[in-house]
């Protein structure tokens, strides 16, 4: 299928084929008809992305302090790779469409193929011939409203949120700051509440246009003088700013020109320091409305879909969306004459120019138009030719977020041994990007897909963490080896089903992704333990930072909490340097005091032969400060391993070090050449199946035990 994507490394706006998506629970798949050009967030966007490096820099000095920061912690060449990866993840475009459904996922309620829907959200009502949206950012279009209309809605709920919270009454004299269109489209919604409309813009041919339209408009630099005859002497009851500009003007003027306790709201993106004088005075109520309504950026109403009661929030993102279809279709609001451009998709690249002004021609909607006969189009995108070698590790990868594409990816590649076959993203987009990047065959946006290829002999799962233990399983199953990024399972009885699989001696190689016990300063720490004759006491530290409260890893479904998904790492790191499985474990936990989510956690192991082995997990600490350290005293011996840049090791009064000053290596490279030695040679599994599972089981029951702050041990 086709999508809109913006590349921001080289600034260009493309058409992409990529696979269609795959639609999952509580979602529709939508084959959009038309979607909306936004001349506000899009466009700088796209200015953005057309920056050079130097300007990208200037325009975000927090973002160059914070790698600045990195390379201090992780080296200059790290932090490099980091940050042009970062550079060239193509972003998709749009947030605003409608369209017709074509398949529906389990658990969407209220919902049905055939059904024309218009369709809401960032990443999700994106300008593509099929977009997988979300229950609450639906709502169903009547046959009699055309399709162009209608993917103004999410626009329209925006206008309408800003509305609903300046608590406007009937023969209210509101002013609307800034006439594109979304201020258009303010004014009409609020004249179509009964108030009393005055348009202010900057544009000559905008106040003209807002005129043609029955509106009262005036320029800038003529409201002030105009106010007092407008509103009787008294000001404006409510000023609805709808600009989009970095400038304070647009709040200066709304505090000259509302009246005594009045309301500005601010829709638009615009500078926000307010002079106290005329807001003191005037005692102004100040708001800046977000966005499309109640329910924007909350992860569990948009992503798993749980509404809001009507009874306390009238009006969410989408009630509003539903609202503005009713407009439309009641004729109280058009819109038809606010489109001033419509481009096929194919052409959407001169839409792109003409928002960012590079063709000098007026414009107000821009709408992209779909192909709406033929075929739903496939779930993978062949990228280069597919050869199956009978001597590499012939690989499918399903997952292709940031951690495949900045870390993963690069090491599997440069591996000789490894033939790239397919890779596999839910939303198709990622899958494409890396595929192109990568030089794998063909990019899918269906798992099974890769599971069922039998040119395929090796997977590699770097999905969210709620699939891994269901994909491991098929995988194996299906006779293929199997690279599992961390964790290997959330739950303990997940964690039993692969290891009854392991048990039987026909099943492929499984590797658990813990790659810190290949990085090279790892190997010679181990080396320098190797002929240790008694216990040894070993502490990792982790600065693990803070994240926030609705980042999916807490979420203990899909993410199964930081100690799952990440402290296994740590617990296999100590394991490695004892040589033994932990036998059992304690933790206790710092109060989240409701602001973390069990992540400070000291974790203390056991093992067999007497050694201990403690780990302070710690998301309280500063990000800036270097993020792991490993202590390990031993036999007269001590060893201090920094961030996997520098190597400590004295005995006998000698000090030898190893430094990386330049770049971390945290064995990404060699755990891959690991696995596929495994494969291709040895047939012996790289991390052996006793250490690898107990890892995973004491990771799982990290929890329990500092919950109950009991010891709990592994048989």
């Amino acid at each position: 299928m086709k999508q809109v994507l913006q590349y921001m490394n080289s600034g260009e706006t493309k058409v992409v084929d990529i696979p269609v998506p795959q639609v999952k629970a509580k979602t529709a798949l939508v084959r959009t008809a038309a979607s909306l050009v936004s001349a506000g967030t899009e466009r700088s966007l796209v200015e953005f992305a057309e920056k050079n490096l130097v300007q990208k820099a200037s325009s975000r000095p927090d973002l160059v302090r914070q790698v600045l920061d990195k390379a201090k912690r992780e080296g200059v060449l790290t932090t490099l790779d980091a940050t042009f990866n970062r550079l060239d993840q193509p972003m998709a475009l749009g947030y605003s469409s409608a369209g017709t459904i074509v398949e529906v996922g389990e658990g969407l309620q209220g919902f049905k193929v055939g059904d024309r829907v218009v369709c809401a959200g960032g990443n999700h009502a994106v300008h593509a011939e099929f977009a997988v949206i979300p229950q609450n950012l639906l709502a169903h279009l009547p046959d009699d409203i055309p399709f162009d209309s209608a993917c103004f809605a999410t626009l329209g709920a925006i206008a309408l949120n800003g509305i609903r919270l300046a608590r406007l009454q009937l023969g209210d004299r509101v002013a609307i700051v800034g006439l594109g269109l979304l201020g258009l489209l303010t004014t009409r919604l609020v004249t179509a509440n009964g108030c009393l409309v005055t348009g202010v813009d900057t544009s000559p041919q905008r106040v003209k246009f807002a005129k043609k339209s029955g509106i009262a408009a005036f320029a800038r630099d003529q409201i002030v003088a105009k106010t007092s005859a407008l509103t009787g002497g008294v000001g404006f009851d409510a000023v609805l700013i709808c600009a989009a500009t970095s400038s304070d003007d647009t709040v200066h003027l709304a505090g000259e020109i509302a009246r005594d306790r009045g309301s500005v709201i601010s829709l638009g993106v615009v500078g926000l320091n307010i002079p106290r004088k005329p807001y003191y005075e005037k005692e102004l109520f100040f708001q800046v409305s977000r966005s499309s309504g109640p329910g924007r950026y909350d992860p569990l109403y948009e992503e798993e879909g749980h509404d809001y009661p009507l009874g306390y929030v009238r009006w969410t993102e989408g009630r509003n969306l539903q609202a503005f279809v009713a407009l439309l279709q009641s004729e109280k609001l058009l819109v038809n004459d606010l489109i001033t451009h419509r481009f096929p998709i194919n052409e959407a690249a001169k839409a792109y120019a003409l928002i960012t002004d590079k063709t000098a021609e007026p414009y107000l909607g821009v709408v992209l138009t779909y192909p709406q006969t033929g075929q739903k189009a496939a779930s993978h995108v062949a990228v280069n030719p597919v050869v199956t070698l009978t001597d590499k590790v012939n690989v499918g990868v399903i997952g292709a977020g940031n951690y495949a594409k900045a870390t993963f990816l690069p090491a599997m590649r440069k591996n000789s041994s490894t033939n790239l076959v397919a890779i596999a993203s839910i939303n198709g987009v990622n899958a494409q990007h890396a595929a192109s990047k990568f030089a794998f065959g063909y990019a899918s946006s269906s798992a099974q897909e890769l599971l069922k290829d039998k040119s395929i002999n090796s997977i590699v799962i770097m999905t969210r963490h709620d699939e891994h233990a269901a994909l491991t399983l098929q995988a194996l199953q299906s006779g293929k080896h199997v690279y599992c990024e961390k964790p290997l399972a959330l739950t303990v009885q997940e964690l039993a089903d692969i290891e009854v699989l392991l048990s039987k001696p026909e099943t492929p190689v499984l590797m658990a992704g813990f790659n810190r016990r290949f990085a090279p300063l790892s190997l010679h720490l181990k080396d320098f333990l190797s002929n240790r004759s008694e216990a040894l006491y070993a502490h990792y530290t982790v600065n693990a930072g803070f994240l926030p409260a609705n980042h999916w890893l807490h979420d203990r479904i899909q993410g199964g909490g930081r100690i799952i998904g990440e402290a296994c790492h740590f617990i296999d790191y100590l394991t490695f340097l004892v040589g033994q499985a932990p036998c059992a474990i304690q933790a206790l936990a710092l109060p989240d005091q409701g602001k973390y989510h069990q992540d400070n956690m000291q974790l203390t192991l056991e093992f067999p032969d007497g050694s201990i082995g403690s780990i302070a997990y710690l998301a309280n600490g500063d990000k800036t400060f270097p993020k792991e350290r490993v202590e390990v005293f031993c036999g007269g011996k001590v060893a201090v391993l920094d961030d996997f840049r520098s190597l400590s090791l004295t005995a006998n009064g000698n000090r030898k070090k190893f430094r990386s000053p330049l770049r971390q290596d945290k064995g990404h490279a060699a755990s891959w050449a690991a696995f596929v030695e495994a494969i291709r040679s040895t047939g012996k599994a790289p991390i052996p199946y006793n250490q690898m599972l107990a890892v995973s089981r004491i990771a799982i029951l990290a929890g329990q035990a500092a919950a109950q702050k009991t010891r709990i041990e592994l048989a």
